[in-house]
């Protein structure tokens, strides 16, 4: 069973939960690291028939929804919107490669899962962080636990049901226990759960771009009798968003080098071994 952590390592009164969550939100549905990862390793146009050969354990269907989700998010691009037109990766979802790599190392020395797939280990790890308010309540353990029940819902604003539904779940992914048997005593972070400060600030911090997009000034019309493109908004695809996706540092020639070999064909039992999917 995991233990509660000694030593904080992260100022948990430093997290934004809505902006984890919202950007969690964009990264943490099934298939969305796979998809990743093969866009990624390929590094080039593919449309969604090539990714879904890469993927033989998920339907066409689901590879053709999950990346029209990714597009919609950010996190690739298309060079039209004709059907069938290639996907690549945007500057955004290249830069993922160093949270992936983040959770990873958080899922390896925090979580017995034993050996896996890359992706699969990452898209383990989100499944147990994509969820609506977990990161407020692990937030208020972090910042002032060991934490009765009571404080705890009223400290993450959630009302009891709630709490103690999204306690317990947080509890059977190891990320948070009880300090005792008897009924009012106190949840504490696990090391695992104490550990998660350090993948939130990755998480912030790669979604910077999304925020400071959100923050900007929408850009004036152009008056009626100019008859000119200058100074017209652009849409989600345009150059306004490429440039500030192409912010970003990461390097697609090193993207996910932290993964020991090409993983999107994974034999079936591997597959079969996967955790169920988790809603939010």
């Amino acid at each position: 069973m995991p233990t509660p952590a000694q030593h904080p390592t992260f100022s948990f009164d430093s997290i934004d939960p809505q902006r984890v969550e919202d950007a969690l939100a964009r990264i943490g549905p099934k298939w969305t690291t796979w998809s990743t990862m093969v866009l990624a390793q390929e590094n080039r146009p593919m449309r969604v028939r090539d990714v879904s050969v890469q993927l033989p354990f998920v339907s066409e269907q689901n590879v053709s929804k999950r990346l029209a989700t990714m597009h919609a998010d950010g996190l690739v691009t298309r060079s039209d919107n004709r059907r069938g037109a290639p996907y690549r990766l945007s500057a955004l979802g290249e830069s993922l490669a160093p949270l992936h790599s983040t959770l990873s190392d958080w899922s390896r020395a925090h979580l017995p899962l034993g050996t896996m797939a890359e992706a699969e280990r990452i898209e383990n790890a989100l499944r147990r962080l994509n969820l609506r308010d977990a990161t407020a309540v692990i937030q208020v353990l972090g910042a002032g636990g060991p934490m009765r029940f009571v404080h705890i819902s009223e400290e993450a604003g959630l009302d009891t049901p709630w709490a103690r539904q999204r306690l317990l779940r947080l509890q059977a992914d190891g990320l948070v226990s009880r300090t005792g048997t008897r009924h009012g005593d106190p949840y504490v972070l696990t090391d695992a759960g104490q550990a998660l400060g350090a993948v939130y600030a990755s998480v912030e911090h790669w979604s910077a771009p999304i925020a400071e997009r959100r923050a900007s000034p929408t850009p004036r019309p152009v008056a009626a009798a100019t008859r000119t493109n200058v100074g017209v908004p652009l849409g989600p695809d345009g150059a306004r968003t490429a440039a500030a996706l192409r912010r970003s540092t990461a390097a697609p020639n090193s993207l996910f080098s932290h993964v020991p070999q090409p993983q999107p064909r994974v034999p079936a039992a591997v597959t079969a071994q996967s955790a169920p999917g988790r809603g939010r």
